[in-house]
């Protein structure tokens, strides 16, 4: 894995840190983390646990929403959501997608978490979102 450096400005376009590992990109901004997962891997708790803890070394105690943006096709094992359950500042979880097929696989991951989850076709309409739910104006 690599780390690249943090963003002194703390600026909402640029990330305070971006983490490269072996199950995709990882950047890591105020309140919100996006993950690009290479394609074609199995992301899962097993080969994720070091990645999830680097990331919450990263973000601390603030509050955050995940945004998984999936540009590449990679698969998820949505029983591994009960583990991001246990995670006190995680707000809530966005999922974009950029076709049909991914969209209904995506909505279907909903069924196995309770913290505000949806689902989007554009990177932009996630953020706004998340920025609702660190706000509190969201709820399950």
């Amino acid at each position: 894995m690599t780390i690249a450096p943090d963003n002194v400005t703390g600026s909402p376009e640029m990330p305070r840190k971006v983490l490269n590992t072996e199950i995709g990109k990882i950047s890591i901004y105020d309140h919100v983390v996006i993950m690009e997962g290479k394609a074609n891997v199995n992301i899962s708790i097993r080969n994720g646990m070091s990645v999830l803890i680097d990331v919450a070394k990263a973000v601390g105690f603030r509050p955050v929403v995940y945004i998984s943006n999936r540009i590449n096709a990679y698969s998820v094992d949505p029983n591994d959501y009960k583990y991001l359950e246990m995670i006190p500042n995680l707000k809530g979880i966005a999922i974009v997608t950029y076709n049909e097929f991914s969209y209904n696989t995506a909505s279907m991951e909903e069924n196995f978490i309770r913290k505000p989850f949806r689902v989007f076709n554009n990177l932009h309409a996630a953020k706004s979102w998340a920025k609702y739910v660190i706000e509190g104006k969201v709820i399950v």
